[in-house]
């Protein structure tokens, strides 16, 4: 297409927005008529950790969206000399599962709690065993029944609560709802129905009887919604919400929102049974469309979701990924600087990360742990970011950073041993996206070695979850019926440009010795846990 049949389609109204809330990054993304990228704007931004809770504030969330639009609508002008006033579609997406919870007036009762926070170990473990059903300690219903748990005032206040995702929707069109796939992370679904299991929903009821709440659960979980189903639209308040400039029109037609797994699986063209992805950035999560339930449930390891169409998906899901490298490379980057060195950040990374490539295949005896925050994975309710080497290892950065990029998935190995191993789950196809897959050569290797199965990137990898937000936004006003993944394959995957790594045994053999190494001194990350403060 185009420069000028881009302008054209922007300007008439044409034009489709994702915008995904991420961890370090709120990205917004702007797609024509043939699903391609054609501007983008995004805000950085940290979560914070205060008293305890890891958390974001409402004015960061606002601040945030409005910014990226902001810069969205700037690189609209730049590229193509024209006003986005207008869309055809919108969808908000943001990572899964967490805490908002609010009172009749739609007063935020307790500060977000988000995916991060591994504080809900009681809740998880109790639901888990009433339900038998897999309930992480991230998912919202963990979060509200540790706050029954520890008596805290707020909860008998609870008229609504839901995921970023769904606030954000909310404060878009006033419509309490959800994707389904980011409602299979606030609460069990129903396979038949498509929504919240009412079984499931009756326990627990029952197990709150003694608190004499003034609420039942389905009263205060947003309505479930199937990807295509009509969300609402943009009210004249949230286009002021979103666009404090006041130029955006209100009307525009909204998708379901979406958690990152959800727009992560349509992005990789993985909403399919026997179809998976891999999403790595600041957390790292594997999605396996299923062919048939699990043999059993696996708490704390593996969660049962659902892709945006409500097919059943397997996700393996480590907190902890990029954020740990992160800070080395920046901490590299400052010591290059001191010497005069000049480079941009890409530059930096591409060097380092490549770098790691030339290493010993199982890191040369060097043991890193990344655990920023808990990791349920391996049954940490905690992390200390720590390095650990014997005295004679190789201790090259090569193995140095090559080490950074294994640890990165040693506790997602963890989980997908369960799937391959014994579950026996196959795969005609596993497919990369994040900022782990960027730097060239690097990251799909790494990542094959790791899962010892074959692993792809689209050319679009890139764009992650804000394109797939807005594929799924396109697929709103454009579905017209079609099952969700015939409609990626012909309106979007069609002719695109795949790269495939199958793993080398060396490399395969290398990461396993590596993760022997790892999985042995989790022992010393739990003693850095237990005695640095």
């Amino acid at each position: 297409m185009t420069k000028e049949t881009i302008a054209a389609e922007i300007a008439a109204g044409k034009a489709v927005l994702g915008i995904e809330f991420g961890s370090t990054r709120i990205k917004a993304v702007l797609i024509d008529s043939e699903n391609e990228p054609v501007a983008g704007g995004a805000f950085d931004w940290e979560n914070s950790l205060v008293d305890g809770i890891w958390t974001y504030s409402l004015e960061e969330i606002h601040n945030g969206i409005s910014t990226a639009f902001a810069e969205l609508k700037k690189d609209v002008q730049s590229k193509y000399g024209v006003k986005l006033t207008k869309l055809r579609s919108l969808g908000i997406s943001a990572m899964m599962h967490g805490y908002l919870a609010f009172g009749k007036d739609g007063t935020l009762l307790v500060p977000f709690r988000t995916w991060r926070n591994t504080i809900t170990g009681e809740a998880s473990q109790k639901l888990s065993a009433l339900f038998g059903y897999p309930i992480p300690e991230r998912w919202s219903i963990a979060h509200l029944y540790q706050a029954v748990l520890k008596g805290e005032p707020h909860v008998k206040d609870i008229a609504f609560f839901t995921t970023l995702a769904g606030y954000a929707h909310w404060m878009l069109t006033g419509r309490k709802v959800l994707g389904v796939g980011d409602a299979s992370g606030m609460f069990p679904l129903d396979a038949g129905t498509g929504s919240y299991d009412k079984s499931m929903i009756q326990q627990f009821d029952k197990l709150v009887v003694p608190y004499a709440f003034p609420w039942k659960l389905e009263e205060l979980l947003p309505e479930c919604l199937p990807a295509g189903a009509d969300a609402g639209t943009l009210t004249a308040e949230g286009a002021r919400w979103l666009d404090p400039e006041g130029t955006l029109e209100p009307g525009t037609p909204l998708a379901p929102p979406e958690g990152d797994a959800g727009t992560g699986m349509v992005a990789t063209n993985s909403v399919a049974p026997r179809t998976g992805n891999v999403s790595a950035g600041t957390s790292v999560f594997a999605m396996i469309v299923l062919e048939k339930a699990l043999s059993k449930a696996y708490s704390g390891l593996i969660d049962i979701v659902a892709t945006p169409d409500g097919r059943p998906a397997a996700m393996a899901h480590a907190n902890n990924c990029t954020g740990e490298y992160d800070k080395w490379i920046k901490l590299f980057g400052e010591a290059a600087g001191l010497l005069g060195a000049q480079f941009s950040k890409g530059q930096l990374y591409d060097k380092l990360l490549c770098e790691a490539m030339k290493g010993d295949k199982d890191c040369g005896g060097l043991i890193p742990y990344n655990y920023i925050s808990g990791e349920s994975m391996t049954g940490f309710a905690s992390g200390r970011p720590l390095f650990v080497r014997t005295q004679n290892a190789s201790f090259t950065l090569a193995n140095f950073m090559r080490a950074q990029l294994f640890t990165a998935l040693g506790a997602l190995r963890t989980g997908m041993d369960i799937l391959f191993d014994k579950e026996h789950v196959r795969l005609d196809r596993l497919t990369g996206h994040g900022g782990f897959f960027k730097t060239e050569g690097v990251g799909l290797p790494i990542m094959a070695a790791a899962m010892h199965t074959p692993v792809s990137a689209l050319s679009t990898a890139g764009e992650g979850g804000p394109w797939g937000m807005a594929l799924l936004a396109a697929y709103r006003t454009d579905g017209n019926g079609k099952e969700l993944a015939a409609w990626l394959q012909e309106r979007v995957f069609a002719s695109a440009k795949v790269q495939t790594v199958a793993p080398q045994q060396e490399d395969i053999d290398g990461f396993n010795r590596f993760f022997a190494n790892y999985t042995k001194a989790l022992a010393v990350e739990r003693a850095a846990v237990e005695n640095v403060d």
